[in-house]
């Protein structure tokens, strides 16, 4: 199970609307807001591909200018990455090629410009089973 921390931010003329809606949308759990028009919220999901479709909802909510994931955890995949870190090569096969293609290598790292955030989560979610083949 994930546990998302998400910061959603409105206007503070359209505060009380929003953590309404956001109170009464079964997608989150609402903890708290302040006068600015920041509002934490988390959502659950059994993915990361679950987080983002309720992201979805919540980035839909009218006058919703931002909803932003600040903190993540997740207990299980956590456990099942840690085990999978433990028990494979520190440097990924393709790299101890002698000629590998640089085509062949893919870089993963920068977040900030992936258009498609569900594609990125579902190759997240499969990352295990793609090094174990």
């Amino acid at each position: 199970m994930n546990v998302s921390s998400i910061v959603v931010q409105t206007v503070p003329e359209h505060l009380e609307s929003v953590v309404a809606d956001l109170k009464a949308c079964e997608v989150c759990d609402y903890h708290m807001h302040d006068e600015k028009g920041r509002v934490i919220i988390t959502i659950e999901g059994k993915g990361v591909s679950e987080e983002l479709e309720k992201l979805r909802v919540i980035e839909a909510i009218p006058f919703v200018y931002a909803a932003d994931m600040q903190m993540a955890y997740s207990e299980d995949e956590l456990d099942e990455q840690i085990d999978f870190i433990d028990n494979r090569d520190a440097v990924p096969k393709i790299l101890n090629e002698a000629d590998v293609d640089i085509d062949r290598v893919v870089y993963n790292g920068d977040m900030k410009k992936r258009d498609d955030m569900v594609a990125f989560a579902n190759e997240f979610d499969s990352a295990k089973l793609r090094e174990d083949s």
